[in-house]
C-alpha cells in the first residue's frame, strides 16, 4: 500500500484534479491502467504548465506488494509549498532496482509516511485499484538501464515477474514518472572513495501495520539520531551502539538499498536500507556523500554475498556464474579504491587454493576467459599467476594464452617495479612467452608480441618494459642450464630434457634478437648486458654463444658512442664481449669475424686511443692471427702500436713487422707507417719557431698541410684561439712533443680530442680550453697531465664534483678559470 502526507483533505484534492487539464493523449501498451477516476499523472505536460506541485510516490514490490503484486499507487495531491520531484535508486536483496518518491515513502505495504490529516483507509484502497501497480513494476527495467546503476546481482525481471500485468504497462506511466538522473556507476560522472566509517544521521520507520506504528512514524514524531557508522565486512555498525544501531545490521539482512533525494521538507541526500521490519534512513550532508554511502554500503553488501556464495558452491557452472557477475561489478562500479580489485582477486585466489577443479582445458579457459576484464586494470595475485603459468605450461597451444593472457603479460612488464619482490609474476610472463613460441610460426608470434609491447612510435614510452622483459629473458636463461646441470648430475637421460630446454632457450634468444632491432632499446639493451649477465655455462655452450652472436653484432656496429662502448668491460681489468667474442678465446665460434667488426667500430670512432691500445695489446695474438688472414683492421692496430711505441720488446716489433710484410695490405700499411715515422723524425728535429699564431679562419686541414713541411722541434706555444679548429686537430698535435703552451679559445674543440692530447701531451703546462664544447667526459680525462700549472675552463660543461676531483689530481695547478660554469 502506498500512503501519501498531504495536509488537504479528498475534497481538495478532488477539486484540484478537476481543475486541471487532461493530460496529452499518449499511446499505451495494452494492459491495465489507472482507473477511470485517476488523477492526471503529476510529471506530465500538462501538470507542469499548470505548475501544480505533486508529490509522487512509486514503491517496489516488497512485503505485502511482492506477495500480492497490487499494493503499490500512485497519488497526487497539491501541496501548500513547490517542492522539487524526488528520486531513488535503489538495489534489493534479489536484484537491483529502481525507484521513483517523493517527499515521504513507504515500503512493504506499510505507511511510513502516513497522511497526517486522518484520512480514511477506504479512500487509499480505491486508489490501488487504479495502475499505479503496473506504473510501479514497469517502470523498473527503463528507469534501471537509463541510470546505469549497479547490477551486481539477477535481472530486475527476475524480481518482477510476480505480476504478469505490471510487464504490460502502459508506456505513457513510464515516460510521466521520469526520475531525475542518478549517479553514474561506469562511463563518464563522478567517482567516490568508498567508505568505511563516517558521521550521518539516522532514522527508523516501522513498518508493522498498526495504528500505533504509523503515529509513531508520522512526520511530526519522526526522531533522528547522529551516529558514527562502520561498514565492517559482515555487517553495519555503530560506534556508540545505542538507540537506533542498539544492534548492528548484517547485510544478510538488508532487502532493499535505495537512494531517496528528498524525504520531507527539512532532510534531504538519504540512503535508504529496507531490513526486515522496517527501513532505516541515513542522511548526508550533501548529494555527492550520499551517493559515496550508497556506492560503499551496496559495494560491502554485495561484496558480503558473493563472498559466501562461492565459499559454499561446488558446481562449476555455478561458480561461473557468479565469478562473472562478481567481476562485472567490480569493473563498472563508480568506486575508486584498491580493495575494489584487491576483494575479488582475494576471493578468487582462494577458490583456486581450495578447489582443484579448474585444471582441466576446458575450465581453465573458461575462468581465465571470466578473469580478464578484473586483470586489465590490476596485477594478478600469486594464485592466479600460478594457476596462469599451469595453463601456459600444459596448454601452451590454447587459444586464451593469446587472447586473454596478452593484456595481463602486457600490464605486467609495463607497470611492474621489481620482479625480486614478485617472482610469481616473472614466472608467468616467462611460461608465456614459451607457450607462444611453441605456438604456430612461434618466432613471428613473439615478434608481434615485442612490437605490441613496445608500441607503434619510433620510441617506447614505457620505461620498464625493456628491463623488464630482459630480466624474465635472463632468469629463463640461469633456469634452462639449472635444469641442465640437474640432468646431468642425477644421470638421467638427457635426450628430451636437454631438448625441450634448447627450445626454450631459443625462444628467450628469439626475444633479445627481437628487442636489439629497436633503436631506442638498444642503448638500455646495451647497458644491460655489459656485465655479462650469464652463467659460465652458457658461454661454453657453442649453440647459445651462435644464437646470441646478432644480438652482439647490432650492439658492435651501432653508430652510437654510447651504444658500442658498451662490448668493452664495465670497467678496467674486467672483461667484456669483446673480449667474449676475441679469437683467443674459447667461446669465439666464428674465426673472428664479429671481434673484427667490433675492433673496426671502436678503433674508427671513439677508442683511437692509447688507453684502448695498450690492453688491446696484451691480446697481440689475435691481432697478429687477424692481421695473417688480411684482416685491415687489425693491421691498422699493429701499425699504431709501433707508431705510439706501446710495445716495449723488441721481439714482439719485430714479429709485428713480419706480420704485416707477408700480406700485401699489410705491407702498404707499413710503408705508410714508415713515411710517417720519417715525416715525425723531421717534424721534431730542433728548430724552427718557438711560437706559432694560426689565422682566425684555420681549419684542421691547415694545420696538417702546416705540419707537413719543416721542422717544429722547437714549437712550445701554440694558439688556435676563434680558429675552425675540431677535435680532429688533435692527431697532428700530438705530434709536437715540446708543446708547454696551447690555446684553443673559442672554436669547436670537444671531448674526443681532450681525451687524445691528454694521453700524449704530458709535458702541457698551460691549456686555455675557454667557450669550447669540451663536458665533464673530456675534462676529467685531464687528471693525466699533471704538469699543468694555468687551466681555463671559463664557459664550458663543468660541474662542481668533477672540479673537485680535478683540485685533488692535478697539485702544480696554481691557476684557474672556472667562471660561467657549475663549479663557479
Amino acid at each position: 500500500m502506498f500512503c501519501f502526507s498531504s495536509p488537504f483533505g479528498r475534497r481538495e484534492r478532488a477539486a484540484a484534479a478537476a481543475a486541471a487539464p487532461p493530460p496529452p493523449p499518449v499511446e499505451a501498451v495494452p494492459g491495465p491502467g489507472p482507473g477511470p477516476g485517476a488523477a492526471p499523472d503529476p510529471l506530465s505536460p500538462a501538470a507542469a504548465a499548470a505548475a501544480q506541485p505533486c508529490i509522487v510516490v512509486v514503491e517496489g514490490p516488497t512485503g505485502a506488494a511482492a506477495a500480492g503484486g497490487d499494493d503499490g499507487e500512485v497519488r497526487t495531491a497539491p501541496r501548500a509549498e513547490p517542492e522539487t520531484d524526488t528520486a531513488s535508486y535503489s538495489s534489493s536483496a534479489s536484484g537491483c532496482s529502481v525507484t521513483s518518491s517523493s517527499s515521504s515513502s513507504s515500503s512493504s505495504g506499510c505507511d511510513a509516511g502516513a497522511d497526517e490529516d486522518g484520512e480514511e483507509e477506504e479512500d487509499e484502497e480505491a486508489d490501488e485499484e487504479g495502475g499505479a501497480a503496473a506504473e510501479a513494476e514497469g517502470q523498473l527495467e527503463p528507469l534501471a538501464s537509463r541510470r546505469g546503476a549497479p547490477a551486481p546481482l539477477p535481472p530486475l525481471a527476475a524480481c518482477a515477474s510476480s505480476s504478469a500485468s505490471s510487464l504490460t504497462a502502459s508506456s505513457s506511466a513510464s515516460a510521466s514518472a521520469s526520475p531525475a538522473p542518478s549517479p553514474s556507476a561506469p562511463g563518464p560522472g563522478p567517482r567516490f572513495k568508498l567508505l568505511r566509517e563516517g558521521d550521518v544521521q539516522l532514522c527508523y520507520l516501522n513498518h508493522t501495520r498498526t495504528v500505533i506504528s504509523k503515529i509513531l512514524s508520522s512526520k511530526f514524531l519522526r526522531r533522528w539520531e547522529t551516529h558514527r557508522l562502520y561498514l565492517n565486512d559482515a555487517c553495519i555498525s555503530s560506534k556508540t551502539p545505542s538507540g537506533f544501531m542498539e544492534r548492528s545490521v548484517p547485510y544478510s539482512s538488508v532487502e532493499e538499498l535505495c537512494v531517496v533525494a528528498r524525504w520531507d521538507a527539512g532532510h534531504r541526500f538519504c540512503v535508504r536500507l529496507v531490513v526486515q521490519d522496517g527501513s532505516l534512513l541515513l542522511q548526508a550532508n550533501n548529494a555527492y556523500m550520499r551517493d559515496q554511502w550508497y556506492h560503499s554500503i551496496l559495494w560491502k553488501k554485495c561484496i558480503f554475498k558473493y563472498r559466501n556464495i562461492l565459499k559454499k558452491s561446488t558446481r562449476p557452472e555455478v561458480v561461473l556464474k557468479e565469478l562473472k557477475s562478481l567481476v562485472e561489478l567490480a569493473t563498472s562500479t563508480p568506486l575508486q579504491d584498491e580493495c575494489v580489485t584487491n576483494a575479488p582477486m582475494e576471493i578468487v585466489s582462494r577458490l583456486l587454493e581450495e578447489d582443484e577443479a579448474w585444471t582441466s582445458r576446458g575450465g581453465s579457459e573458461q575462468l581465465t576467459a571470466t578473469l580478464a576484464p578484473l586483470l586489465a586494470n590490476t596485477a594478478p595475485s600469486p594464485a592466479l599467476c600460478r594457476f596462469f603459468s599451469r595453463h601456459c605450461a600444459a596448454h601452451p597451444r590454447s587459444p586464451a594464452v593469446a587472447e586473454r593472457l596478452t593484456p595481463v603479460a602486457q600490464r605486467i612488464l609495463k607497470h611492474n617495479v621489481d620482479f625480486g619482490k614478485f617472482p610469481h609474476m616473472r614466472r608467468l610472463v616467462q611460461d608465456y612467452i614459451c607457450a607462444l613460441h611453441m605456438q604456430n610460426g612461434g618466432d613471428e608470434v613473439l615478434r608481434r608480441f615485442v612490437a605490441s609491447i613496445h608500441g607503434p612510435g619510433s620510441s617506447c614510452p614505457h620505461p620498464r618494459v625493456l628491463p623488464n622483459l630482459v630480466a624474465v629473458c635472463l632468469a629463463a636463461v640461469f633456469s634452462s642450464f639449472e635444469e641442465r646441470r640437474s640432468v646431468e648430475a642425477r644421470n638421467e637421460t638427457q635426450g628430451l630434457v636437454l631438448e625441450h630446454a634448447d627450445c626454450q632457450l631459443q625462444c628467450y634468444l628469439s626475444v633479445l634478437l627481437t628487442v636489439s632491432e629497436y633503436d631506442d632499446w638498444r642503448p638500455g639493451l646495451a647497458q644491460l648486458l655489459q656485465p655479462i649477465p650469464f652463467p659460465d655455462d652458457a658461454l661454453a655452450h657453442e649453440p647459445f654463444i651462435r644464437s646470441f652472436m646478432p644480438v652482439m653484432e647490432r650492439i658492435g656496429k651501432d653508430s652510437r658512442c654510447e651504444v658500442h662502448q658498451l662490448v668493452l668491460g664495465i670497467r678496467e681489468g674486467k672483461e667484456g664481449w669483446f673480449h667474449v667474442y676475441c679469437p683467443s678465446s674459447l667461446a669465439c665460434v666464428d674465426e673472428g669475424e664479429l671481434w673484427c667488426s667490433m675492433l673496426e667500430i671502436l678503433l674508427h670512432c671513439c677508442c683511437r686511443r692509447k688507453r684502448f691500445l695498450v690492453q688491446l695489446a696484451k691480446r697481440l695474438g689475435a691481432c697478429l692471427l687477424l692481421a695473417l688472414r688480411d684482416h685491415t683492421v687489425a693491421q691498422e692496430a699493429l701499425c699504431l702500436m709501433l707508431e705510439w711505441e706501446l710495445l716495449t720488446q723488441e721481439d714482439q716489433k719485430m714479429q709485428v713487422v713480419t706480420t704485416l710484410q707477408s700480406t700485401a695490405s699489410g705491407r702498404e700499411h707499413y710503408a705508410a707507417l714508415c713515411r710517417r715515422q720519417m715525416h715525425l723524425k723531421e717534424l721534431q728535429q730542433k728548430g724552427g719557431p718557438r711560437k706559432l699564431t694560426l689565422p682566425s679562419r684555420s681549419t684542421d686541414a691547415d694545420i696538417a698541410r702546416l705540419l707537413s713541411c719543416g721542422s717544429f722541434g722547437n714549437l712550445e706555444c701554440l694558439s688556435l684561439a676563434f680558429t675552425h679548429v675540431t677535435s680532429a686537430c688533435a692527431e697532428q698535435l700530438i705530434k709536437l712533443p715540446s708543446l708547454r703552451y696551447l690555446n684553443l679559445w673559442a672554436t669547436q674543440f670537444g671531448d674526443s680530442g681532450l681525451l687524445m692530447i691528454s694521453e700524449h701531451l704530458h709535458k702541457l703546462q698551460v691549456l686555455n680550453l675557454c667557450e669550447t664544447q669540451v663536458s665533464d667526459k673530456g675534462i676529467a680525462a685531464l687528471a693525466s697531465m699533471t704538469s699543468l700549472r694555468k687551466l681555463n675552463l671559463n664557459s664550458t660543461k663543468l660541474s662542481a664534483h668533477t672540479f673537485e676531483r680535478l683540485k685533488q689530481k692535478l697539485p702544480a695547478l696554481q691557476e684557474f678559470d672556472v667562471r660561467y660554469t657549475e663549479a663557479w
